[in-house]
Formats: C-alpha cells, structure tokens, sequence
C-alpha cells in the first residue's frame, strides 16, 4: 500500500505543479499515470510543439516545460506510479481514499486530485484487418523502452511529432527504421521534419510517402507489412510495426466513481477550490468543467494552487497556515535542500 497526503491522478503539467504547491505546505504527493513516463501530451503527442502562454517564457518546448516541471518538484520527492490507470475509488472509515490501478496498485490518501487531463489516453489504431492479432507480438503503440528495438528492424506509420522524434531517435538503435506517412507533408515540429530529411539522405532512415499499411503477416508474430503507395502494393519485411497515430483521450473508469459528469468533463466548484461533488477529491486542468472554464496549462497551475490550500485545511483541521512568499520564506525541500534570497546586509553608521 502506497500512502500519501495528496494523491494526483495524472502526471501533467497541472499534476507535476501541484506536487511543487503541496510541498510548500509541507504536503507529500504521489502520481498515478496510464503513460510510461511523466509530462501528459507534452511528453507523448507533441514534446518539440513550442507553448507560448507559460508566463514568463515567451516560448517554451512542450518537453522541456515537462522536464522544467520535474525538476522544480524534484525537492518535494514526489512518487510515481506509471504505466498503470486508476481504476477505483473507496471511501474510508477514516475519511481517507484508497485508489486501485488496472494492475492492483494501491495508493491510499486522504485527499484526492483528478489532474488526468482530457482523460486517460488510448492509442489510436490502425483500421487494418488482423492488427490486434499481433498486439504484442510485434505491433505497439506506445515506445515505452527503445532498448526493446536494437538491432531489430522497424516500420513506424504517423506524421506526427511521436513519429518524426521516434524514427530520429531509434536510427542509433533498430537496425533497420522506416517511416511511412500517408502524406508527403509531416505535421511535426520543423526542425524534426528536416532531421528526418537529412537521415533519409544518408540511408539511416527509409522514408515512403504519400503510402498507408493496409496489412499485417506473421506465423506467431509479425514478419511483413503490405504497403500501399501510389496504388502500387509492396511488401516490407518487419521485426515490429509502430502505428503513432496520437492518443484518444477518455475519463475511463473515472467515469464511474459518482462523480458529476458534463460531456466527458468533471464537474467541480470554482467558486472555492475546484472540489467534486465528493469531499475531498478535486479535478484540476483539463478534466474538470465549471462556468467560463478556459482550458489553459497556466489555468491549470491557479487551480493545483487552490486545491493544495484546500487540501492542507483537510489534512490539518484546524491548523491555520499563514500564506509567505517564497521571495521572504524561501523554500525548504524534503531532501534537505534550502533555497532562499541573499540576506541583506545591515551596518550601522559611525
């Protein structure tokens, strides 16, 4: 049993400040995911997509927000549970929750935040025949390890971030990489489309557009795809078949916990603190809905704020906590670090 102050359900951006909020009040956090690594679309669909209403950045690269985010919560030791989706919800005799994953995790708090973003994220798939036939036995959706493909070759289909940043990448790795995208054009990040262009050049990676999949062969595993360009069918011989088509967001089994729905949104009182229909579990970011919601990364980070407030009054009733700047107070982290401003100097004049 994994136990917690505030367990956050999605590892976003709005989840990963609100880790840095609760530790400021002394608060641990814990983080649930359906993905394999930290960050929410930033990190999956579109990590070199330039942001550019982050106050303070003028532009800023979605996974560098990511990585910025982590480390600005890295001193309040938050916990991880990736790679796994909340599945249920039980109220305690204590007043506390505890939450299980599809794989029997369970977390245990006594508040709970909802940051999951615009759901958890199910890949999009492929409508080829016989596709789910190979589901682990050599087509995947997500990259989760990109040791699992050395020295194998590969076949990635999408025109996309993912698609563009995983073939650069896995040219150190497969043995073999080829990208197929049914348009000539990439919808991807510039200077990912160029690298992709410069790597097709010098043989590293086989680029075939305009051209789809249309189907996958294997005895036991797959071993070729059928290829479709210019109404010409080829067949290309494969270890693994990576369709990176994006992800499709859905509230999943947090659908079912009581909560109040409105079009697949989470209801929530933005009046106060962003708290469900159930106290002590809140919905922050893009999953929760109230009157005039702009659905906003920086909206996002207001309302973590709010929440890691409310949060403290329920996990210490009755304990006043007097808000301080972290210009005057500085910041105590729980690894022991201290970050504070240059006192400044006072001498007397004789």
């Amino acid at each position: 049993m994994i136990k917690t102050d505030i367990l956050i359900i999605g590892a976003g951006p709005t989840g990963l400040f609100a880790v840095f909020e609760a530790g400021l009040l002394k608060l641990k956090c814990h983080l649930i995911d359906a993905l394999p690594q930290p960050g929410g679309q930033c990190s999956e669909i579109y990590p070199k997509k330039p942001i550019y209403d982050i106050p303070g950045f003028p532009e800023i690269l979605a996974g560098d927000l990511t990585k910025n985010l982590l480390e600005q919560g890295k001193q309040f030791e938050p916990g991880f549970t990736l790679g796994e989706r909340a599945e249920t919800i039980e109220k305690q005799e204590d007043g506390s929750f505890i939450v299980t994953t599809n794989k029997g995790t369970q977390h245990q708090a006594p508040v709970v935040a909802i940051a999951g973003g615009l759901g958890s994220f199910e890949p999009r798939k492929p409508a080829i025949d016989g596709i789910v036939d190979y589901e682990d036995k050599g087509v995947e959706y997500i990259i989760k390890d990109p040791e699992f493909y050395r020295d194998k070759k590969v076949v990635i289909s999408g025109g996309g971030d993912s698609a563009l940043d995983w073939s650069i990448f896995l040219t150190d790795v497969a043995s073999e990489v080829t990208l197929i995208h049914r348009r000539n054009e990439f919808r991807g990040a510039l200077d990912s489309v160029e690298k992709v262009g410069e790597l097709t050049k010098l043989g590293k990676i086989n680029l075939i557009t305009p051209a789809e999949v249309k189907g996958v062969h294997g005895n036991g595993k797959i071993e070729t795809l059928t290829v479709v360009k210019d109404g010409e069918t080829s067949q290309i011989e494969t270890d693994h078949f990576i369709p990176l088509f994006g992800l499709s967001p859905k509230l999943g089994p947090i659908g079912n916990w009581g909560l109040d729905i409105e079009k697949n949104a989470i209801k929530v009182d933005n009046s106060l603190n962003y708290q469900t229909n159930i106290p002590g579990v809140f919905a922050i970011g893009d999953v929760n809905t109230y009157p005039e919601k702009l659905k906003l990364i920086l909206c996002g980070f207001h309302e973590a704020t709010l929440m890691c407030q409310a949060a403290y009054r329920i996990i210490n009733p009755g304990k006043k906590y007097v808000l301080k700047y972290t210009t005057v107070s500085g910041i105590d982290g729980f690894d022991g670090t201290r970050k504070e401003a240059p006192k400044a100097v006072v001498q007397a004049i004789n």
